[in-house]
């Protein structure tokens, strides 16, 4: 590439006829050298702006791979904590059921118990009823036999 140090030294052979105006061609090319360091220092700039963006690029490219596999480490361990937490509730819930069942039956077993005693007490009152029914007759009869002798 032309850099604009080699526009600004470049050097013509002079021709004695019919040649061209030194003056002329150096004020063409003081003016070609302008130019061309304006474009040469932009282009410069550019490229450097060009590999600066290029670099800022990858940067957010590795950040953005970055967030994408915190995202995906992220859902996974969601995905990890709902089922380790239905897993719970789960054992939680059958926990309670066998509380319950055991519960159920404690109290079926307890009920049963209950009815055999509430038989039992009925049936001593009925032997009590009877023996008391027994001596009150019993007791008639003496009042009765009393009053026939007296």
């Amino acid at each position: 590439m032309i850099t604009p140090l080699d526009i600004e030294n470049k050097k013509f052979s002079k021709q004695m006829m019919n040649g061209y105006s030194v003056e002329e061609v150096d004020d063409f090319l003081d003016d070609l050298t302008e130019d061309y360091s304006k474009n040469y220092k932009e282009a410069t700039a550019l490229r450097a702006k060009v590999d600066e963006l290029t670099k800022n690029l990858e940067h957010y490219k590795s950040i953005e791979e970055t967030l994408q596999n915190t995202l995906v480490m992220a859902q996974t361990t969601a995905e990890d904590v709902k089922k380790i937490a239905q897993q719970q509730a789960d054992q939680i819930i059958n926990e309670a059921r066998n509380v319950a069942q055991k519960q159920i039956t404690d109290l079926d077993n307890e009920t049963v118990a209950k009815k055999k005693e509430l038989e039992d007490v009925k049936k001593q009152f009925d032997i009590y009823k009877a023996k008391m029914e027994s001596l009150l007759i019993s007791q008639l009869e003496l009042l009765k036999d009393i009053n026939k002798d007296a």
